[in-house]
């Protein structure tokens, strides 16, 4: 049996082009061209589309995890795009950040301890 690795995840909104522009300026701010966008192999794709609503009522279902060696640089990087910060706690085994796009979808980063 075969593994399958995730390449790309389809991300539906009412308004791609101020969704592609923040996430290119919080995720991938040296990201140049057309397409999806490419987070270090994994590719995002933004679709227009009619069927869902301009706000996830429930953001919690599905969350884009980014693992990260330094949290706070990372955290600085996200400040300067001016996300909104859903909750930044360390807990057992690491720290996690969570924050939403301009959509309300959930995403987060993660340092995790080396010893846990």
């Amino acid at each position: 049996m075969t593994t399958l690795k995730p390449g790309s995840m389809l991300l539906g909104t009412t308004r791609p082009a101020e969704l592609r522009a923040w996430y290119i300026k919080a995720l991938a701010p040296e990201f140049t061209g057309e397409g999806p966008i490419d987070l270090g192999g994994f590719l995002l794709v933004l679709d227009g589309r009619d069927d869902v609503e301009a706000k996830n009522n429930e953001p919690g279902r599905t969350i884009i995890n980014f693992h990260v060696d330094d949290f706070d640089a990372v955290e600085a990087q996200l400040n300067a795009a001016d996300v909104e910060w859903i909750s930044v706690e360390d807990r057992a085994k690491g720290k996690f950040g969570t924050f939403a796009d301009p959509d309300g979808n959930y995403l987060q980063i993660i340092e995790w301890k080396k010893d846990a």
